[in-house]
């Protein structure tokens, strides 16, 4: 016999208030009882059973569509970045925060990404102190302020609020980033990561998608060189309102469970100094110095692409158009790469070397098309803007490049968010590798800003981006090596863990200190 299959019945856990009736004159003290014998009405004895922890999750895990499981939560937060850091993109991606003078937003994204960089780092301790909702929504709350800035800023073009709200946003970017990259990376099954961050960046970048509709629809008309209209800013402070309201649906961690009947996360909230050593650790761990550069590369181009790509060669309608293809492009370069990363081989370490070549490859080609692009503007100066309806072949050239851009973009930040997914599973630890990650992205776009600010050539910027991200390939194929492990289908060993638990049998320990 499996003595796993039965529950034993001790002497402690049975009582009753009448002698007579009491069950010990009847069950020896380690009798054993099969479990299928067993039922809720036992209760009643004074015993601790309940009912089989794998009915209830069996129950739980019929629908893939359910409140609680890992696709609904992920669309969700997809949902939320839609509304929030969606709509910022599409702001940012007019080149200027759709202002014709380039200076008040330049200022205020470096003082946004000098306070995310330090949030970001944070960002994690954070959200494993106070969960998912209080952070998100904190976060989210900030972006409304940012749009409303320069709304502030088409009346009185004063600086000063534009930079205050750019830097407040970057202690709530932070905290939301963080969020959402550990609900990204451990509320999925280890298996369908990629498809799962595919699946966030699709909702995600239609917030790009919706929001570059915006400014080409209400500023169709005006071909000259303008600011946006107030309108414009408006839609956009509605859209981030929504957002963070909606952060209130997201479930934490240990409420969310997936298919296979394990849970995201079944840990209780950290505490400040526990976070503290955590995060300074992350300075010294080898596997966030291999990231750094690839960490430092995903935004670092931004103010390149925005401001000297689309904001300097388009009319202002054809930028909100051209940003509907950008972000509609990051949609299938996410698609594509999560597919490569889950389903190309059974090996997930051969996966993930397959993405990483496949990204460096596109990367390549794309940045060799800028570099042709550059040289003829090499002094930055782009006389005739160029126009969907009115420039002809001549828009074509620029405009596929810059949908390039955004293809690689996707691409690239997906494959960096696969690999960190793939160093752990539980929500407390990817949290805080999240938010290193993001705020070493942040630190790099604060430089980029300034960089863009001051005037550097603009060849040169496309040389230091395009080494950057070239420099971060080889590490991220040592750390795929040295720490992705080839567990069966993928799957590591504490998601094992978990299903295996929430569906064994039900038994106690036989020293009588069975849990609850």
């Amino acid at each position: 016999m499996h003595a796993a299959a039965y529950r034993i019945i001790r002497r402690s856990d049975i009582s009753s208030p009448h002698p007579s009736l009491n069950p010990r004159r009847f069950v020896s003290r380690r009798h054993r009882i099969p479990p299928n014998r067993l039922s809720r009405s036992e209760g009643i004895m004074g015993s601790e059973q309940r009912p089989s922890t794998a009915a209830a999750v069996a129950a739980a895990s019929r629908s893939p569509f359910r409140y609680n499981s890992p696709l609904v939560q992920v669309g969700l937060i997809g949902i939320v970045c839609f509304c929030c850091p969606g709509m910022f993109n599409a702001l940012s991606g007019m080149g200027g925060g759709g202002q014709v003078d380039h200076t008040a937003a330049n200022n205020a994204n470096t003082a946004l990404y000098t306070t995310f960089a330090v949030f970001g780092i944070l960002g994690g301790g954070i959200y494993n102190l106070l969960g998912p909702r209080l952070t998100l929504l904190a976060g989210c709350s900030t972006y409304v302020l940012y749009a409303g800035s320069f709304l502030y800023y088409n009346h009185y073009h004063h600086q000063l609020f534009a930079i205050i709200a750019g830097a407040v946003l970057g202690i709530g970017a932070g905290l939301l980033w963080a969020g959402q990259g550990a609900i990204m990376t451990s509320y999925p099954p280890a298996r369908r990561k990629g498809t799962y961050i595919s699946f966030f960046w699709t909702v995600f970048n239609m917030g790009g998608v919706i929001g570059g509709l915006i400014p080409f629809v209400l500023n169709y008309h005006r071909t000259d060189a303008a600011s946006v209209n107030d309108g414009t800013y408006i839609a956009f402070m509605f859209f981030m309102a929504a957002g963070a309201v909606l952060s209130l649906a997201i479930l934490p961690p240990s409420r969310v469970v997936r298919d296979d009947g394990s849970r995201a996360s079944d840990i209780a909230y950290s505490s400040v100094r526990t976070e503290s050593v955590e995060i300074l650790k992350l300075f010294a761990d080898w596997r966030m110095l291999l990231i750094v550069p690839a960490a430092w590369a995903s935004n670092f181009f931004y103010s390149y692409q925005f401001n000297n790509v689309n904001g300097l060669l388009f009319t202002l309608r054809t930028k909100g158009l051209n940003n509907v293809f950008y972000w509609g492009a990051q949609m299938i370069g996410s698609i594509t790469i999560g597919y490569v990363l889950d389903f190309s081989f059974n090996s997930r370490r051969t996966r993930g070397f397959v993405g990483i070549t496949t990204v460096a490859v596109l990367g390549t080609a794309t940045w060799a098309g800028g570099l042709a692009n550059q040289l003829r503007y090499p002094d930055g100066v782009w006389a005739d803007k160029l126009d969907f309806k009115d420039s002809g072949a001549k828009f074509a050239g620029p405009f596929v490049l810059y949908v390039s851009y955004g293809l690689l973009d996707a691409m690239f930040q997906s494959l960096c968010y696969w690999v960190i997914g793939a160093l752990a599973d539980d929500s407390q630890t990817l949290s805080r590798f999240s938010g290193f990650y993001k705020g070493v992205q942040s630190a790099g776009a604060a430089v980029a800003w300034q960089v863009d600010t001051r005037g550097t050539r603009l060849l040169p910027q496309l040389i230091v981006n395009w080494s950057l991200t070239t420099a971060s390939y080889p590490l991220l194929a040592l750390l795929v090596m040295l720490a992705v492990k080839d567990t069966e289908d993928g799957e590591d060993e504490k998601s094992k863990a978990l299903k295996t638990s929430a569906t064994l049998p039900v038994e106690e320990n036989a020293q009588g200190k069975g849990g609850p």
